[in-house]
């Protein structure tokens, strides 16, 4: 992956620009993922899904949840036993704009997402549930995750069967009775019609760049959190994409 210009960066700068014109501006224009001044992300320990539809699913699977910038959610779930891939990208809006740039208007309908192939024998799809609302975000924010904002980066699963779909809807119901958080969670469960693969360059992002200013802040605490909270499901190697992609061409 070729680091260059480019790439998107997160510029307090436009941060604290954003701030000044108001929420309205910042939802139409929150196509770059911004820094800001507030504190990363905390983990909230969860329990384990209590009902799980999927328990009888064989074979690879796959499952697409989005919760912000693409990067840290990606980088989390690299990093869990029976993964065997997790790709950024976009769903919920049509082929031709699947593009970051456009995305980042907030006017597509995508939302930053990542598509999760996994071995359903490794690690079930209940506890990538568990994973993803306790580490990878924060599902009780409404169309943004700090310091990101617009409905690109709206907490949403995207599920591909009903089993996904009645499982993921019993385990919100299950964290919502139990309190487990101060606000309802906010989380949609939508079918997924389609995923589109994001460019090259988001691809591996938190791996390849973890002394960038944003990923150092707000992605590599879920990548301790998830080590810490799930010791049986972390894993110290990476699920890389572009290491991938590069053996299957040589």
């Amino acid at each position: 992956m070729n680091n260059s210009s480019t790439t998107p960066q997160r510029s307090p700068r436009l941060a604290t620009l954003l701030a000044g014109w108001g929420s309205a501006l910042a939802l139409a224009f929150g196509a770059l993922h911004v820094g800001s001044s507030s504190a990363a992300e905390s983990a909230v320990k969860l329990p384990a899904a209590g009902a799980d539809e999927t328990a009888s699913a064989s074979g690879t699977q796959t499952a697409v949840f989005a919760g912000g910038c693409f990067w840290g959610v990606q980088g989390v779930f690299q990093r869990v036993q029976g993964v065997s891939q997790a790709v950024s990208g976009y769903s919920g809006g049509k082929a031709a704009t699947a593009k970051y740039e456009i995305v980042g208007t907030g006017l597509s309908g995508h939302a930053e997402a990542v598509k999760i192939t996994y071995d359903p024998k490794k690690v079930s799809y209940g506890t990538l549930l568990q994973i993803y609302f306790s580490v990878a975000h924060d599902p009780t924010q409404l169309n943004r995750q700090d310091p990101d904002v617009g409905p690109q980066y709206r907490s949403a699963v995207f599920y591909g069967d009903a089993a996904q779909k009645a499982t993921t809807e019993k385990y919100i119901a299950q964290l919502d009775a139990a309190k487990v958080y101060r606000s309802k969670i906010v989380t949609q469960v939508v079918p997924l019609d389609a995923f589109y693969a994001a460019e090259d360059y988001h691809q591996d992002y938190l791996t390849l760049n973890p002394t960038q200013g944003y990923i150092a802040r707000y992605d590599l605490p879920k990548i301790a959190n998830l080590k810490t909270m799930f010791p049986q499901q972390f894993r110290a190697e990476p699920a890389l994409v572009m290491a991938r992609a590069g053996k299957a061409q040589q």
